[in-house]
C-alpha cells in the first residue's frame, strides 16, 4: 500500500473523530449510557475490577474492558463526563472509517469516499457513535480482523497473526463470547470463499480453542470473585439469556427485515447494488467484484449467526454495517451496465434531496412541537448551505457523487447534533430531579427508598447523577412500601404515587415534583 493512501486514510479517520466528538463534554448521561457511566464512576472511586460494579456489587453481564477505557480517559478530569464516556465509541467509529478507506482506496478513492459517506448516512451508526457502544467497538474489532486477513493476501502486507488473535481477545473482553465469534466468522467467510482451506480450518480451530479457554477463565474469575451464585448469573446473562430468549424474543428474520430502517441508507442500497450486479452478470470477476463478494459473505454470516440467538437488538448488527456500505457504493466503481447506471442515478438523486427533505422535516416538526423545538434556525442555515453546494455539484461531474453524498451525510449529522440530540437530552433528563432530590435527602438525612424504579433500570438513571456511593432501598409493591417505617425519603413515578391514595404514603404531600426520564416524579418525606 502506498504511503499516500496511508496518509489519506489517517486524515479521514482524524476528520471523522472530530465529527464524532463535536460538542461533546458535559452532557448528562441518559438512557442506556447511564449504566456504563455508573460502571466507570464506581471504578473511578474504588479502582479497576474484573467485572464492573453497581451499588458496589459486581455486574454479571459484562467484563470491565470497555469500562477500563472510560476510566482511563476520565482520570485526567477526575470525573466521568460525556467526552470520556463517548470517546471510545467515537474512536472505534473513526477506526472503521480509516480502515475502510485503506481497504478501498487502492482500487478507487471515489469508491472509498462514497463508502465512508454511506457509513455516515446510516442512522444506527450515527446514534451509536455518539453514545457508549460496545457493539460499535466490536464492529471496529471485527472489521480490523477482516482487513488484516484481506490485506495480507492483496496488499503485500505482513500476515500479523499475533495482532489478529490479540483483536479476538479484545473482542471477547469487550462483548464476551459474541465478541470473539463475530470477527472469527467474518474472517472464516473470507477464507471459505477464497478456498484457503488450510487457513480456514487452522484459524477456525485455534479461534475455537481460544473461545473455550476464554470462557473457562471467565467462569473461573466469576466464581472466584462472586461465588457460585454470581457465576450462574454470568452464565445466564452472557450465554443462556441471549440464546433462550429470556432477555427478549424476536423473529428469525428480524435482522433481515428491520435493517431496512435501522441500517438505512447502507443496507437497502446494498441490496439494490447486489441485485444490479446480479442482473449485470459480469463475465469475469475482477478484484473489486471479488472484494464485494467477500464483504457480502462476511455481512451475511454476521446476520445469519446473530439470528440464531432469540435475543436480538438493532445495535448488535453493527459489525455488518461496513460491509453493507462498501457494497452499496460499488455501482460507482463500475463503468459498464445500464442497470448499475440507473442505481447510480437513484442514489445521487436521493443524496441531492436529503438536505431539502431535512429542512422540510424540521419546519414541520417545529410547528407540531414548538415547546421542544424552540429554534431550528442554525440547523436550517447549515442545511441550506449544504443544499446550495449540492446543487452546484451537479455541474461538476468528476466530483458530483462524492459532493452530493457528503452534503447529505453532513446534513444528517448537523440535524442530529444541533437539534435531535439536545431535544432528546432535555426530554430524558434525569440529572436535574436526581440532584435536587438528593439535596433534600442530605439536608434531612434518612434512608432513601426508590419505589417501582428497578435496581437495574431507573434506579441506575438516578444513581448515575449522585457523585458518591449510595445504597438506596428498592420496593416494587404497595405491600413492600407499607412496610417501610420513617424517617425515610420515598421517590417514585407520579402514577405510582396516585395509585397509593388511601394508604399512609398516599396521604403524604410531595416535597419535590419534577420531570425524570420523560415522566413526572415525586419525592415524599415519610417522618417518624
Amino acid at each position: 500500500m502506498s504511503r499516500h493512501v496511508s496518509q489519506q486514510s489517517l486524515l479521514m479517520g482524524l476528520l471523522a473523530l472530530v465529527l464524532f466528538s463535536a460538542g461533546v463534554y458535559q452532557q448528562a448521561p441518559i438512557g442506556f449510557d447511564s449504566r456504563f457511566v455508573m460502571f466507570a464512576q464506581e471504578m473511578l472511586r474504588h479502582g479497576p475490577t474484573v467485572f464492573p460494579t453497581t451499588y458496589g456489587q459486581p455486574y454479571a453481564d459484562y467484563l470491565s474492558v470497555s469500562t477500563l477505557f472510560i476510566w482511563l480517559l476520565s482520570l485526567p478530569f477526575g470525573q466521568v463526563n460525556s467526552f470520556s464516556a463517548w470517546f471510545p465509541s467515537a474512536f472505534a467509529g473513526a477506526m472503521i472509517v480509516t480502515l475502510m478507506y485503506r481497504l478501498l482506496a487502492p482500487y478507487s478513492p471515489r469508491w472509498a469516499l462514497l463508502s465512508v459517506a454511506l457509513l455516515l448516512l446510516t442512522n444506527t451508526f450515527v446514534t451509536e457513535t455518539r453514545a457508549v457502544s460496545q457493539d460499535l467497538m466490536l464492529a471496529a474489532v471485527a472489521f480490523s480482523v477482516f482487513y488484516l486477513g484481506y490485506a495480507a493476501d492483496h496488499f503485500a502486507a505482513k500476515r500479523r497473526w499475533w495482532l489478529i488473535f490479540g483483536l479476538l481477545l479484545l473482542g471477547f473482553g469487550i462483548r464476551g463470547p459474541i465478541g470473539l465469534v463475530v470477527p472469527t466468522g467474518m474472517l472464516c467467510s473470507y477464507y471459505l470463499l477464497n478456498r484457503q482451506w488450510q487457513r480456514l480450518f487452522g484459524f477456525g480451530l485455534l479461534a475455537a480453542l481460544m473461545l473455550a479457554l476464554c470462557i473457562g477463565v471467565l467462569l473461573w474469575l466469576a466464581e472466584t470473585i462472586g461465588g457460585p451464585v454470581f457465576m450462574q448469573d454470568v452464565v445466564r446473562m452472557q450465554f443462556m439469556g441471549r440464546l433462550d430468549g429470556s432477555e427478549g424474543v424476536s423473529g428469525s428474520l428480524y435482522y433481515f427485515t428491520s435493517s431496512m430502517g435501522n441500517y438505512a441508507l447502507a443496507y437497502p442500497l446494498a441490496l439494490l447494488a447486489l441485485a444490479a450486479v446480479w442482473l449485470t452478470s459480469p463475465r469475469e470477476a475482477g478484484p473489486e467484484l471479488r472484494l464485494v463478494q467477500y464483504c457480502a459473505a462476511a455481512g451475511l454470516i454476521v446476520m445469519v449467526g446473530l439470528s440464531i440467538p432469540q435475543a436480538k437488538k438493532a445495535r448488535y448488527l453493527l459489525p455488518m454495517l461496513p460491509m453493507a456500505a462498501i457494497i452499496a457504493a460499488y455501482p460507482f466503481q463500475v463503468a459498464h451496465g445500464r442497470v448499475l447506471g440507473w442505481v447510480r442515478g437513484v442514489m445521487q438523486a436521493l443524496w441531492l434531496l436529503i438536505p431539502a427533505l431535512l429542512i422540510g422535516a424540521l419546519l414541520v416538526a417545529q410547528r407540531r412541537f414548538p415547546e421542544e423545538l424552540t429554534t431550528v434556525t442554525p440547523a436550517v442555515i447549515v442545511l441550506g448551505v449544504l443544499q446550495m453546494i449540492a446543487l452546484a455539484a451537479l455541474f461538476k461531474p468528476r466530483w458530483r457523487a462524492q459532493t452530493l453524498a457528503f452534503c447529505a451525510a453532513l446534513g444528517l449529522w448537523s440535524v442530529y447534533i444541533l437539534v435531535f440530540e439536545p431535544v432528546e437530552r432535555q426530554l430524558y433528563d434525569t440529572r436535574t430531579f436526581s440532584r435536587e432530590a438528593f439535596k433534600r435527602v442530605q439536608k434531612d438525612p434518612a434512608p432513601l427508598v426508590l419505589h417501582g424504579m428497578g435496581k437495574d433500570a431507573k434506579g441506575i438513571k438516578f444513581m448515575v447523577n449522585i457523585e458518591q456511593d449510595l445504597k438506596p432501598d428498592f420496593t416494587e409493591t404497595i405491600q413492600e412500601l407499607e412496610s417501610v417505617t420513617g424517617p425515610a425519603w420515598l421517590m417514585m413515578d407520579l402514577k405510582d404515587y396516585q395509585a397509593l391514595q388511601g394508604t399512609p404514603a398516599g396521604a403524604l404531600q410531595p416535597a419535590l415534583s419534577g420531570r425524570f426520564d420523560k415522566n413526572d416524579f415525586v419525592l415524599l418525606h415519610l417522618k417518624p
